[in-house]
């Protein structure tokens, strides 16, 4: 990105905060996403891994305007649509659009391919005339045939709905699409087949991705960057090849660790106790320290920034950051 370009999404220091509902919890804040800053040129992919309850889903959801910021700010080519009211938001919306790891519920059951589709197409006021020549081009080019039109998302397998998902998402002509999951639930073969569309759908046509997903291997193979979350906080972010083939962040080793290689095997053990913290009721200082490896005494009290790093990611870590000053107080080169 030059320096005078505007990101297609900047968002800084995003706040969604819930209130708990019941018991002990109802005075406490949920910090779903808690101080996340990022942005997506166009043209690009941004990836966003975490285990569950890591806040990315809520984050893909105040992207859009389900979920309202507690605070920060979201800004889409330079607006500022964080205060908007819902009317406000329709013409935005129409640039943001949502593909979701189940096609089957997304997709309305007594809606044929056509209708499902056609929703989109009618946010562009398009004539009645050019709706079904739009649709055939829309098929065409998730790589269905135009007679599955007429069919209902029963009839369909699980790879052809998320086409159909991701032809509608593209009817309105969306700057940007977030994938949430949107492969997790497909055989290995058809993943690779709708991430290979994906990209070639973004190499036509310049739109970018935020992409969600569990799967490190999903997310290297698609994203120029990858963001890793952990309790609401982005924890390091940076280039794919540079967070996922050489982590700094003792949470990023974890994952990686714990997926397992061509032989079966899982990688390198890295120890990481527990389960993830309670989002109501999360430790002190840095919300990993109480399963973490490298744990310092100051990890308990003081919540570590997120700053760029020796190998130019950005990462929220104490023991990280206390390393990369003794290695530059040894003489070494920090590129920042």
């Amino acid at each position: 990105m030059t320096m005078n370009q505007i990101p297609l999404v900047e968002v800084t220091d995003l706040k969604v905060y819930f209130k708990g509902s019941a018991g002990i919890l109802k005075s406490r804040d949920i910090k779903a996403v808690d101080g996340v800053s990022f942005t997506i040129s166009k043209g690009e992919t941004l990836g966003i891994a975490g285990e569950s309850g890591s806040g990315k889903s809520t984050l893909a959801r105040s992207l859009i305007g389900i979920n309202k910021p507690t605070s920060g700010s979201i800004a889409i080519n330079g607006t500022q649509i964080s205060s908007f009211k819902n009317s406000a938001l329709r013409p935005i919306r129409k640039k943001l659009q949502m593909v979701f790891q189940d096609p089957y519920d997304s997709l309305d059951p007594r809606f044929t391919i056509f209708e499902s589709i056609s929703e989109g197409l009618q946010i562009r006021n398009l004539a009645k005339s050019e709706i079904k020549d739009e649709i055939a081009n829309l098929l065409q080019t998730v790589k269905l045939p135009v007679s599955l039109a007429s069919r209902y998302p029963k009839e369909l397998s699980g790879g052809q709905r998320q086409r159909v998902a991701i032809a509608r998402a593209l009817a309105t002509k969306p700057d940007l699409i977030i994938c949430d999951e949107a492969v997790a639930a497909l055989d290995v073969s058809v993943r690779a087949q709708i991430l290979n569309l994906l990209q070639d759908i973004q190499q036509e046509s310049g739109i970018s991705y935020l992409f969600i997903s569990h799967d490190l291997s999903t997310l290297r193979y698609i994203s120029k960057n990858v963001a890793i979350m952990y309790a609401g906080k982005i924890v390091e972010i940076g280039s794919s090849d540079n967070v996922l083939t050489h982590p700094q962040h003792p949470y990023t080793k974890a994952l990686i660790s714990a997926v397992p290689n061509i032989s079966g095997k899982r990688g390198t053990k890295i120890k990481s106790v527990g389960e993830p913290p309670d989002p109501a009721n999360l430790p002190g200082g840095c919300a990993f320290n109480v399963r973490c490896h490298d744990v310092l005494p100051q990890c308990s009290i003081e919540t570590p920034k997120l700053l760029l790093n020796l190998n130019d990611s950005k990462v929220a870590c104490h023991a990280t950051a206390n390393n990369r000053n003794s290695d530059s107080s040894k003489g070494g080169e920090l590129h920042v």
